[in-house]
């Protein structure tokens, strides 16, 4: 068997108002044709797995582009142009695979095209009209029938944190080769939730839907049933969230499986709902802190969500409510990075953070601050690989460590911290610009986990959201979306 592999993927908030070029991807992730042999990166994990489940097999491996850029705005035209037309390229010199297996993102926008995975999916299917095609997504993902008419089998991750992407490639893997050598023939469904919200998976009643959808698998047919949770900060037709199914030879079970699981996620909808604290609650329980630590999630501005990572309006309040034994980060920020690194460990500087990128920034803090550590080209764990961060410096100033990194990523894991000597357990209070996926590193030593909406890019505030190009009603921007459906 022959074996084509290829990943592409960002996370496109089309109301970011950072682009995204060519430079964001070589400084996250570009490698064509040995991604999975030489990148650390997390991304490429399921090429690692496809590679070795293939080569373990005795069969033949073609591996194209390896690419993935921080969430940000739309991808430059170009760009995808280009990096699109390197897959296909690669996939004609190869001849004809048995098998092509894609690890994409699935919210991916480009200037000129909403939906770039369906986009390659669909030029791959024309040029091989009959060869399997197994697709990976991140769960924050638009699904576009254009996709599913492309590939034979579609599978997102089922938890958030992302802690199984190795786990779902897998899956993907296993039933592409079970497609191909004519053991089962799935049907694929998808029905739309009509939904826009925050799903986080560790949490009940959410931990119970994923391990329902878990245990449906290999019951009476079901192959895999995924939950697309969608990423609302996208103003394209397919935004919001999806249920697929997989049976074997029967589209109407597949149909009742993904219906059966809209509908418990419908049912939900109001148990499911994150409670955030104000900027001001974060800053009265800093200054009253509980015993044990406490991790505050600064959600709004979440580079995940493709936002700048330099929002200062909680460091700001920090500073001026003079809190203590506080740790905050990862800001982006490579000037103040770089005068770090010139000034040296152990100096004293002022310095101007944060603040830069646009409105929803804040305004620049200053302080006068001691350079305590500085890590070249650091990086911090993200699953099974890393994810860089460029060269970081912690800085201290009255109370506040912050944590600064010239590449702009979310917190992923306290070893971000620990990579500038900073052991998150020696503080009351850590404050991290991410999301969830911090939760996975972070929860096991922290006392208690909260959410903050302060103020930035990613409004967790959905009925705030314009979506315009929706194209159709959607919770809770409105109270029934199904109402005359």
């Amino acid at each position: 068997m022959k074996l084509f592999i290829a990943a592409i993927g960002t996370e496109t908030n089309t109301f970011s108002p950072i682009p995204t070029g060519w430079a964001a991807y070589r400084e996250d992730l570009f490698v064509r044709r040995d991604g999975s042999l030489t990148s650390p990166h997390w991304f490429a994990g399921p090429l690692r797995v496809w590679r070795r489940a293939a080569e373990s097999g005795g069969h033949e491996v073609i591996e194209s582009v390896a690419a993935f850029a921080q969430p940000a705005g739309p991808t430059r035209a170009r760009v995808w142009a280009e990096m699109r037309q390197m897959v296909l390229d690669d996939l004609d010199a190869a001849g004809t695979p048995d098998m092509v297996l894609l690890n994409l993102h699935g919210a991916m926008v480009a200037e000129g095209e909403d939906d770039c995975e369906g986009d390659l999916a669909s030029a791959i299917r024309a040029r091989l009209p009959g060869v399997v095609i197994g697709v990976e997504l991140d769960l924050h993902c638009h699904i576009s029938d254009r996709l599913v008419a492309a590939a034979d089998i579609v599978v997102t991750y089922k938890e958030y944190p992302h802690t199984d992407v190795d786990a779902r490639a897998a899956d993907v893997y296993r039933l592409a080769a079970a497609t191909r050598s004519g053991a089962i023939r799935p049907a694929v469904a998808v029905i739309d939730c009509r939904m826009l919200a925050v799903w986080r998976t560790p949490r009940e009643p959410v931990r119970s839907l994923v391990d329902a959808m878990s245990a449906a698998e290999g019951q009476g047919g079901v192959l895999s049933v995924s939950f697309a949770h969608g990423f609302p900060w996208a103003d394209v037709p397919d935004v919001g969230a999806r249920v697929i199914a997989i049976a074997d030879g029967d589209p109407a079970l597949a149909d009742r499986t993904a219906r059966a699981f809209q509908q418990r996620i419908w049912d939900l909808r109001f148990k499911t709902r994150d409670t955030l604290l104000t900027l001001n609650d974060a800053i009265g329980r800093t200054l009253a802190p509980e015993p044990g630590l406490t991790i505050f999630a600064d959600v709004c501005d979440n580079a995940g969500a493709g936002t700048s990572s330099d929002a200062t309006f909680l460091l700001s309040a920090l500073v001026e409510a003079r809190a203590r034994n506080v740790l905050t980060g990862l800001f982006w920020d490579p000037v103040a990075v770089r005068l770090c690194f010139e000034a040296g460990e152990g100096s004293r500087l002022p310095l101007r953070i944060g603040g830069k990128v646009g409105p929803f920034s804040g305004q620049p803090v200053d302080l006068d601050v001691t350079v305590r550590a500085l890590a070249p080209e650091a990086s911090q764990t993200y699953g099974t690989g890393r994810q860089a961060m460029g060269d970081a410096a912690l800085v201290s100033a009255d109370g506040i460590d912050v944590a600064l990194i010239s590449l702009r990523t979310q917190t992923f894991h306290p070893d971000a911290f620990a990579a500038l000597g900073a052991d998150i357990r020696a503080y009351r209070s850590v404050y991290v610009k991410s999301a969830q996926h911090f939760s996975a590193g972070f929860a096991p030593v922290a006392e208690r986990i909260l959410y903050v909406s302060a103020g930035g890019a990613a409004d967790p505030d959905f009925e705030r959201i314009a979506l315009p190009r929706a194209g159709r009603p959607l919770w809770p921007l409105v109270e029934d979306p199904f109402a005359g459906n």
